[in-house]
C-alpha cells in the first residue's frame, strides 16, 4: 500500500469548459452555503460518496460534530429548564399546603388549649360495676375422673 506523509496536497484542474465551469460555480455555491467548510472537505466528501466507502469508516467532520454536541447542549438545558420550572412549581405547592395545614393544627391547639383553660379540671374515678361486667366469671368446669386420678400423680411425683 502506499505510504502517504503526514500532510498530501492534491490539485484540481477545472479547464474552461462549460461541464468544469459549471461544477466550479456549484463549489463556489456550496462553499457560500456552508461557510465552515473548505473546498479540500467537499473534495473528500465527494471521494468518499464516488468510492462508495461505508460511512461507519468515514471520518466524522469536526465542525459538524462541534454543532451537534452545541444543539444537543442546548436541548438539554432548555430540558433541565423546564424540569426546573415544573419541579419548582410543584414543590411551591406542596409547601404552600403544608403551611396551611400547619396554621390548621395551630389553630385547633390554641382552640384545644382554651377549652381546657375554661373547664375546670374534673376526675372520674372509674365505674367499678363497669368493670366487673368487663372482666367475665369464672365457670367451673366438669373434671373428667382419669385426668383427675393422673393429675394426682403428678402432683406426687
Amino acid at each position: 500500500m502506499f505510504q502517504w506523509s503526514k500532510k498530501v496536497v492534491k490539485s484540481v484542474t477545472f479547464n474552461p469548459e462549460i461541464a468544469d465551469e459549471s461544477l466550479l460555480a456549484q463549489v463556489e455555491n456550496s462553499l457560500e452555503t456552508q461557510p465552515d467548510k473548505t473546498f479540500s472537505d467537499l473534495c473528500k466528501e465527494a471521494l468518499w460518496k464516488f468510492l462508495c466507502v461505508p460511512e461507519t469508516v468515514q471520518p466524522v467532520a469536526k465542525t459538524t460534530n462541534i454543532t451537534t454536541v452545541e444543539q444537543k447542549i442546548g436541548e438539554m438545558q432548555n430540558q433541565i429548564a423546564g424540569f426546573e420550572e415544573r419541579f419548582l412549581a410543584r414543590e411551591s405547592h406542596r409547601l404552600e399546603a403544608i403551611e396551611s395545614q400547619m396554621l390548621q393544627l395551630t389553630q385547633q391547639v390554641a382552640n384545644l388549649a382554651i377549652i381546657l383553660n375554661q373547664q375546670p379540671p374534673t376526675y372520674i374515678p372509674p365505674d367499678s360495676v363497669s368493670v366487673a361486667q368487663a372482666i367475665p366469671e369464672y365457670e367451673p368446669q366438669e373434671v373428667d375422673p382419669v385426668i383427675n386420678r393422673i393429675g394426682q400423680f403428678l402432683d406426687d411425683f
